[in-house]
């Protein structure tokens, strides 16, 4: 059975130090977001956590942003604030993982000899 094949949709930012990453449900979320700021934004973003990469751009290991660092880049630290300034500025980016697929347990079939 494939495992693993997912759609993940992000929003990132490149700020001045850093680089934050908002995970986001899907790319038409957020046009339909900018162009009606009305709708709320639970119905936008996954998991309400701002991330930075280090400098590595978009990829690498996402850590949790500080409160310092948020108030460096935007002034402010308060989540909410935090993620309306990386939808408004930020660039969506899509990805598909590939399907993984293989033998889970190889000692529990007929490949090996009992």
């Amino acid at each position: 059975m494939p495992r693993g094949n997912t759609e993940q949709v992000k929003c990132h930012y490149k700020g001045k130090e850093d680089d934050f990453i908002v995970f986001v449900d899907s790319a038409q979320a957020v046009r339909d977001w900018k162009q009606d700021s009305s709708i709320p934004l639970v119905q936008v973003v996954s998991g309400w956590k701002v991330f930075v990469t280090q400098k590595h751009g978009n990829q690498g290991i996402y850590d949790e942003a500080s409160n310092g660092a948020l108030d460096s880049e935007f002034g402010t630290h308060k989540e909410d604030d935090v993620v309306k300034l990386i939808l408004e500025k930020g660039v969506v980016q899509e990805s598909e993982n590939k399907e993984r697929s293989g033998d889970r347990n190889i000692t529990q079939g007929p490949s090996v000899a009992h």
